[in-house]
């Protein structure tokens, strides 16, 4: 098993852990399957009435696609098989409040599980950054979640900067993206806090409410995400050149934090 789930009867609230630590919580083909399949119990599970998302460990929340899954892709520029677009709430019809509490690194495809959850508490420590362009590769699914959850200056200055920059907890906060801040031992406590709340009113009403804020962006949102797969076909270089890029990055100096 890749990932913990947790469910406190008491309180209605289940806890759900990446749990490869070691990997940095980076997301392989079982991880993947068993986030759509979490997501998809918690739809008939009516003692589970919020979600609680982290990531073991103190360094990092998610770290995107592990990089030795290997996916095979059809021969087409009109598609990509991308196997992190179900690992979110949202993509397995899920309307129970998921909140996010963000330990480390939070990079790449952790995108798709941030830009499912309603909001982020974030430990002081935590740090948001996207790599994509830095190995050649297009930030297609992870900008666009991006951009609707952050200034869209800011959401560009993150897709673009690659590895050479990352985002500081508190700068997160300042734009928006993090709604909390809390030190690292506090994460857990003040995000189960807030996921406690919500499990407290009535579920019916809390779901509706997830669903109209949804409802709000849904329309747009659908539209980037329907641009992403051919966007990436037309402008990811070949994999032995990203691998190439990865290689030669590794003695690279260390990222400016903003």
């Amino acid at each position: 098993m890749t990932l913990t789930v947790e469910r406190d009867k008491a309180t209605g609230v289940a806890v759900v852990t990446l749990d490869r630590e070691r990997r940095h919580n980076a997301i392989d083909l079982a991880t993947a399957a068993e986030l759509a399949e979490t997501w998809r119990e918690f739809r008939f599970d009516a003692a589970v009435r919020a979600v609680v998302l982290t990531g073991a460990g103190p360094a990092a929340f998610c770290t995107g696609i592990d990089r030795g899954v290997e996916v095979p892709q059809p021969e087409s520029p009109y598609s990509v098989d991308d196997p992190l677009v179900s690992i979110g709430p949202k993509a397995n019809d899920l309307w129970k409040p998921v909140v996010a509490a963000v330990n480390g690194m939070a990079c790449g495809g952790a995108f798709y599980l941030l830009g499912e959850s309603e909001f982020i508490v974030a430990a002081t420590s935590a740090t948001f950054f996207d790599p994509h362009t830095s190995y050649g590769m297009v930030s297609a699914y992870e900008a666009v979640y991006m951009a609707q959850r952050m200034p869209f200056g800011e959401a560009a200055r993150m897709s673009l900067m690659g590895t050479a920059e990352r985002l500081s907890a508190r700068r997160a906060y300042e734009i928006g993206l993090v709604s909390e801040l809390a030190e690292p031992a506090e994460l857990l406590p003040a995000t189960l806090r807030t996921a406690e709340t919500l499990a407290g009113f009535p579920t019916e009403a809390v779901q509706g409410t997830v669903r109209s804020l949804w409802s709000a962006k849904q329309a747009a949102l659908q539209q980037a995400l329907a641009q992403a797969p051919h966007l990436v076909t037309l402008g990811n270089l070949a994999p032995e050149r990203q691998a190439e890029l990865f290689a030669s990055r590794r003695g690279s100096p260390e990222p400016r934090i903003r």
